[in-house]
């Protein structure tokens, strides 16, 4: 790795693991076709122990890149390294098969240029090659205050952020869903945040995701990945001043929502709703708090309250998806 005299702006981590190295091509280059110098970027590719190197694919960007190739451990593991070598003052999080779009981009670091406190910018993804032109920003607030409002996105390549307001954090090894236990937490610690509606990540839709998995096994790690994010989030509840507390509860009563949705969706079974219903009881996770949050979480607590409700919803939710 070349030592550069003046510290990167942004620092660039992809992680890569059996994608087609055109992909991870077409992802660099995105990168590298943004206003930054070459001294103001770090492009870092960790790749995951992938069957194939894409080593003969990278050889055309020479020093343009950092490559480091680790045994197979998992997305969480692979940005972990990443992290640990990035020298950036700013992190971005890029799958390979996914790339950045130029011009909403480069709003999101315009607005880093332009204010050297900011700690996080959250952005929009899309998977439309349609051209955005016109782009709205939130005023600056605390995370926790933007979590108050505001249904986030969890996915950790939807925000650039300031390498310092990690801290200890990191992804947790070995689990789905690892973006959902992260990025709550990244929101917490930052003090200076802004949300543009800017497009610009392009997010490729493909068969390969693990929400796709549907083999008993993979339900099963699914479902205990994600009972095991809401019980440490939950836990980190009580051990956080107030406001960054209600915020949290707040993320963890919408995963709870979505974790009772998903076994409707997925099980279709009254005996295994019920079994979710007291497992989650046992740990304090329902009934549901009584929220304003939004009409959908409104409504879905009232009905997964009773009885009925459940039935209800097991017999309605899989049509109404089916018709859509």
């Amino acid at each position: 790795m070349n030592k550069k005299e003046k510290t990167p702006l942004v620092t660039f981590i992809i992680t890569y693991y059996n994608q087609p190295v055109q992909m991870l091509c077409e992802c660099i280059d995105s990168i590298l076709a943004l206003s930054l110098e070459p001294a103001e970027r770090e492009i870092i590719v960790v790749d995951d122990g992938s069957k194939v190197s894409p080593m003969n694919g990278l050889m055309q960007f020479g020093e343009e890149i950092v490559y480091v190739r680790q045994k197979n451990s998992g997305l969480s593991m692979a940005r972990n390294k990443g992290i640990e070598m990035a020298q950036g003052i700013y992190l971005q999080f890029v799958d390979a098969d996914d790339h950045l779009l130029q011009q909403p981009y480069e709003h999101c670091l315009d607005i880093i240029r332009q204010n050297g406190s900011m700690e996080m910018v959250l952005f929009d993804f899309t998977s439309s090659s349609t051209k955005q032109k016109d782009f709205n920003d939130t005023a600056v607030m605390t995370g926790s205050q933007y979590m108050l409002k505001n249904n986030i996105h969890a996915s950790a390549c939807s925000y650039l952020f300031k390498r310092s307001t990690l801290s200890e954090l990191r992804f947790t090894p070995d689990i789905w869903h690892e973006d959902e236990e992260f990025t709550p937490q990244l929101l917490i610690r930052a003090e200076h945040l802004c949300a543009t509606d800017a497009k610009a990540y392009f997010y490729y839709k493909h068969g390969g995701s693990i929400t796709t998995h549907d083999d008993d096994a993979s339900k099963e790690k699914r479902f205990n990945d994600i009972m095991g994010v809401l019980e440490r989030l939950q836990y980190l509840c009580d051990r956080v001043p107030q406001i960054d507390r209600i915020a949290l509860q707040r993320r963890v009563a919408q995963l709870t929502m979505d974790y009772i949705y998903q076994v409707i969706m997925h099980q279709r079974s009254q005996k295994a709703l019920n079994a979710c219903i007291e497992e989650l009881s046992g740990k304090g996770l329902f009934p549901l708090p009584d929220r304003d949050y939004s009409q959908k979480y409104k409504w879905f607590r009232k009905m997964t309250n009773t009885r009925m409700g459940r039935i209800l919803l097991l017999n309605t939710l899989p049509l109404l998806k089916k018709e859509r």
